[in-house]
């Protein structure tokens, strides 16, 4: 990425100290009408703020009009000023209310079949310019005084950042807020129910939603929320900055969640949820969505970064930080393992493609700050370097620091070396110079353990890739967390002898480990000799150890450093572990194998009896409904082993499923929410008629259940009629069936099903204008791309995909995902023709 030089910022040109925004906003013509006033300082006559969409009619100064010049390319008005200098100046403006899910904009919803709309707004990264003109730069931070009109009827609320202090001639005026960035500035108003607590140090708390929800569906969030901020103030020792946290849901939202300073939005789904039928992983799901942005409410929001470069910082943190807060609300989930299910496994294969961005990456354009957000890097290789350091440090030692950062840097900025720094000071360790081989350069490393001819136990690192990649020489600061004493703590050499094998084997009278806890960003290959010896003990490893055997040897497949072959026998010496975690890792594993079979085919028929033998004894276990007592791993295990079995075709499921459906027909909602999705799924693909896809399609429609609606957003794609997939595919374009911010698991549903693909990858590229058009502004859109590639592994779709994205390579926003996706197909290719006969000889020979 282009290298921004530091005089192109626009805050160089002027430094705002307040603003104070007046909006009239009408709904029914969807304008926008404001007049902004900023206070400041110019340090030259010249000057320029960030403006995108606006239609600007004046700009004064002591009343006074100024020569303007609106730069639409640059997404800025340049305004000359009679001097530099402390100025007072007012920006006069139209704009309109977009659909784009940016910026101020409605979200539709329904109740008793009446079309309602609420209005909300959507800043990061660059989008409070479509609201306001400002200088939209992290580093710009002012405050705000917010007075809002619009076309008000009885019934309705208005919520800030800020409490509301009075409202006049209809128009509703807010408290100033601290200083703060814009991108955190949110408002939004409508038909709102709500619930509201106080936190011990008397933070008011507030859940709101739209009126078509229950008011049950309030209360979880409600008391996470409560609980995240008093764990939070006294985790950071340093109190909640405001007088209120409102956490709100929004029925169209592009992200899943944003952490706008005491007005955090959220997806319907992450924040909404039935208390009497929600499924375990669902309710963590949302609970580590809540914790995530309040955590920023401090990281993030009271301290900033400088620019976008360091965006990772805040996302990494608080995504950190979301387990160790329901960690100490919930102990009882035990929600670390949910971490090595979904963020370790998720940086672990991303990061192995050559090409892909380091953490820390340099940034210019609005485009490339979008594509940053590369949630596998951002958010979840992020999330482990953190986790690696808390675990160098201790809680005490990342406490005092934290303390002392935010004591340093309150209501201001910062960038990454001034956390280091304040870790450091308090930790008395280098945390800079381990982090910066880390967050600097893209990858990871795989640490190679083998004995060697002399009996001398041998480490050695290199970058780990799957697929093509070209070997820079890159060594990393490796937290190693051996079990044996002999291996050093941080290994930063390319090779380090540990001394001799027996001897060091004979005096710990274990197996030899390296990465015990799964807590450092690298992987590791032992060698025959080392592996067997662990292996012959892997029922005295617990659930996580087991869980990173796998998940290593899956990844050394992947990257032809194994062979798939291998991992097939270690399958069934798994299948009956009582560890949720395990199972995640043994399915993703099985999953994995229908690359090697094409449909239809005797090998796929034979990997079925294997998915069924590796299913049965934990389906007659479990069962298909919860049981009063059970374990949460029981509860976590039962999907994945009853996919299996319906994958497998056991027609004992596949009945027991259909008794379920049929006994709860006009009741589907009301389906044990753990195996909802399944039942549904598998009623859609056995027993499936165009009146079933009617009753789905139109459940889906009116259903305020977000975990209902994702059961059926997965289930009904699965269709393999023809013509209901071309009546899903005929919806995509069609917000009042499928919302744009549901449209990317809609196309990945129907694009998974080889009944449905060739349709779905058709209307992609026939429609991608469109797409563009729609969600091109969205950080997610780019995932589209990152999708097809995920399910893609023939070298007839590899050539398609590279025909079709080829010639968009230059796309901003878009370049490193193109070019990602096609190695990731490539890979993906390459080891299907060198393994499928290795692969389905292994699995016969286990059936």
């Amino acid at each position: 990425m282009k290298i921004m030089a530091e005089n192109t910022r626009l805050y160089d040109l002027f430094q705002p100290d307040h603003y104070d925004v007046y909006l009239d906003i009408n709904r029914a013509k969807k304008t926008i009408a404001g007049t902004t006033t900023i206070n400041g300082h110019a340090s030259q006559p010249v000057i320029k703020l960030n403006q995108k969409y606006l239609h600007i009619t004046a700009v004064t100064v002591a009343k006074q009009p100024v020569p303007f010049t609106v730069k639409d390319d640059e997404e800025a008005v340049e305004i000359t000023l009679p001097s530099a200098g402390d100025v007072q100046l007012s920006v006069n403006y139209t704009a309109p209310l977009t659909d784009t899910m940016m910026g101020i904009y409605p979200s539709y919803y329904e109740v008793d079949g009446e079309q309602k709309q609420v209005i909300g707004t959507q800043f990061e990264t660059t989008a409070a310019r479509q609201a306001f003109p400002s200088v939209d730069e992290p580093a710009a931070k002012a405050t705000f005084s917010l007075a809002i009109k619009f076309d008000e009827h009885p019934g309705e609320t208005i919520i800030a950042n800020m409490p509301e202090n009075h409202e006049k001639d209809g128009v509703h005026y807010f408290d100033e807020t601290v200083r703060m960035s814009t991108y955190l500035v949110a408002f939004a108003f409508g038909e709102l129910q709500s619930k509201l607590t106080e936190t011990k140090s008397g933070v008011r708390v507030g859940v709101f939603a739209t009126k078509a929800h229950q008011p049950k569906e309030l209360d979880f969030a409600l008391e996470i929320a409560k609980r995240a901020i008093e764990f939070y103030e006294d985790f950071y020792q340093t109190p909640y900055p405001l007088p209120h946290s409102w956490q709100l849901a929004l029925p169209d939202f592009s992200a899943g969640a944003m952490e706008n300073w005491g007005l955090v939005t959220y997806r319907e789904a992450y924040l909404l949820l039935d208390p009497d039928n929600t499924s375990l992983d669902m309710k963590q799901l949302v609970a580590t969505v809540i914790t995530h942005e309040l955590a920023h409410q401090w990281f993030g929001d009271l301290v900033t970064m400088k620019w976008w470069d360091d965006l990772w910082l805040n996302e990494s943190f608080a995504n950190m930080m979301e387990y160790v807060a329901v960690d100490a609300i919930h102990p009882e989930w035990k929600i670390w393992k949910l971490f090595q299910t979904s963020e370790a496994p998720m940086a672990l294969q991303r990061d192995a493609t050559d090409g892909v961005q380091p953490v820390h990456v340099e940034v210019n354009n609005p485009a490339e700050i979008d594509s940053i957000f590369d949630p596998a890097i951002v958010y979840a290789k992020g999330s482990r370097m953190l986790v690696m350091v808390r675990a160098l440090l201790g809680d005490q030692a990342l406490r005092e620091g934290l303390k002392n950062y935010f004591a340093a840097h309150q209501y201001n900025n910062a960038a990454g070396n001034d956390l280091w720094q304040a870790l450091g000071d308090a930790s008395g360790l280098n945390i800079g110079q381990i982090m910066h081989s880390w967050l600097e350069q893209p990858g990871y490393p795989v640490v190679t353990a083998k004995v060697n001819d002399q009996g001398q136990l041998v480490l050695s690192q290199r970058q780990f890739f799957i697929g093509d990649g070209q070997d820079a020489g890159r060594t990393w600061q490796i937290p190693l967390n051996s079990n044996y004493p002999a291996a050093p703590q941080i290994m930063a050499d390319q090779e380090v002898v540990l001394g001799d094998y027996q001897e060091l084997r004979q005096a710990a009278g274990k197996p030899f480990r390296l990465n015990v806890g799964n807590n450092s960003h690298f992987i590791v290959k032992y060698d025959d000799q080392l592996l067997q010896d662990i292996l012959d003990h892997a029922d005295q490893l617990d659930a996580i150890s087991q869980r990173q055997l796998l998940q290593d040897l899956r990844l050394l497949a992947a990257g032809q450093q194994v062979s798939y072959a291998d991992l097939i026998p270690l399958l069934t010496r798994f299948a009956d572990s009582h560890s949720a975690i395990v199972n995640a890792e043994l399915y993703h594993i099985a999953n994995s194998l229908k690359m090697f079979v094409t449909p239809g085919s005797a090998e796929e028929k034979q990997l079925k009896r294997f998915f069924n033998q590796l299913s049965q004894g934990q389906v007659a276990r479990l069962g298909w409904l919860p049981k009063t007592g059970e374990s949460n791993d029981d509860q976590l295990t039962r999907p994945y082993v009853l996919n299996a079995a319906l994958y497998s075709h056991n027609e004992e499921a596949i009945k027991a499923a259909h008794q379920l459906f049929v006994d709860n027909r006009e009741q589907l909602a009301s389906l044990s929410a753990d195996v909802r999705g399944l039942i549904l799924k598998n009623e859609v693909q056995n027993f499936g008629s165009h009146e079933l896809f009617d009753q789905l399609l139109t459940a889906y429609q009116q259903t305020t259940d977000p975990s209902y609606k994702a059961d059926l957003r997965m289930a009904i794609p699965t269709t393999t009629d023809p013509e209901l997939i071309k009546t899903i595919i005929g919806h995509y374009k069609d917000a009042s069936v499928i919302k744009p911010q549901d449209l990317r698991a809609w196309y990945r549903g129907v694009l998974a099903n080889n009944a449905g693909q060739e349709a779905a990858w058709s209307w992609l590229r026939e429609d991608w204008q469109w797409l563009e058009d729609t969600v091109g502004g969205d950080m997610e859109f780019a995932s589209f791309i990152t999708v097809s590639a995920g399910v893609f592994h023939t070298p007839a779709r590899l050539a398609e995909f590279k025909e079709f994205f080829e010639p968009k390579i230059d796309t901003p926003g878009l370049t490193r995902e193109i070019k990602m996706d096609i190695r990731i197909i490539e890979s993906k290719v390459t080891l299907v023709e060198k393994e499928q006969a290795a692969v389905n000889a292994a699995v016969a020979k286990v059936i």
